[in-house]
């Protein structure tokens, strides 16, 4: 192995260390997150209206895909009621989730690295360190926080969108009624892809806000420092998301 791949390889395993050190130490902060409320909520209501209007385009149309896509291959055989049992069940185990957090990642996570890696190369961190303030506790945790619980909040907004553009394009092309799509999807769904979509849409958030803030804590080198940190965090949020999904899923359904 040459030189320059250990490098970039001790690069990235230190890398991840030290983000999953940053969430380690803000989950521990949380026990006095009440102190933080009003910071958390407001970093709540930023990622989840920020985050709402695409999260609506993006949810109702992966499931009108879904359901076409779906349909025609499924209409060959004469079986496209089966859309309603397809359809919901990819949205609430894998589509839901994982889309509305690479929504997230690159919204939300984006504007965490920014935001931090801007006081970072200006020195506002430095400043806190040197008036006792914890920058983990002041900047990280409402954030990783905030992120945690929207995000299944709006997991489940991207579900119901999502099932509800299946339904749209089995009635209007397919031939497939809303009440024989709603019972199939009744049928299929139960309380487990219910709580296992939502579990992975909190790992997903508490990920992106660690990934977001870790990188910006980390930025140097000015205004392109803090560009090298925003587009990294989009990239190693794909990723993580990827790689935690499969675990995820492996773990639930294996």
């Amino acid at each position: 192995m040459s030189a320059r791949r250990q490098e970039g390889m001790r690069a990235a395993i230190e890398s991840a260390g030290y983000t999953l050190g940053l969430l380690a130490r803000a989950a521990l902060l949380s026990r006095s997150s009440w102190k933080k409320r009003a910071e958390i909520l407001s970093q709540s209501t930023v990622c989840g209206f920020g985050a709402f209007p695409v999260a609506m385009v993006v949810g109702a149309f992966t499931g009108m895909v879904l359901a076409l896509q779906a349909g025609i291959t499924l209409k060959t055989w004469g079986q496209e009621a089966l859309i309603g049992v397809v359809v919901p069940a990819s949205m609430v185990r894998e589509m839901g989730p994982v889309m509305t957090a690479f929504i997230l990642a690159g919204l939300v996570g984006s504007t965490m690295a920014a935001e931090i890696g801007t006081m970072a190369v200006s020195e506002e961190i430095d400043a806190l360190e040197v008036m006792s303030i914890n920058p983990v506790y002041y900047l990280v945790m409402p954030r990783v926080l905030a992120l945690s619980f929207v995000t299944p909040v709006l997991t489940l907004y991207v579900d119901v969108v999502g099932i509800l553009g299946g339904a749209f394009v089995g009635d209007r092309l397919l031939g497939l009624t809303y009440a024989e799509y709603m019972r199939n999807t009744l049928d299929t769904l139960d309380l487990k892809d219910i709580y296992s979509g939502l579990f992975k849409a909190f790992l997903f958030g508490a990920l992106i806000s660690s990934v977001g803030c870790a990188q910006g804590l980390r930025a140097t080198g000015g205004a392109e420092g803090v560009g090298r940190a925003t587009m990294r965090t989009v990239v190693i949020c794909f990723v993580y998301i990827l790689i935690f999904d499969y675990i995820l899923t492996w773990l639930f359904y294996h």
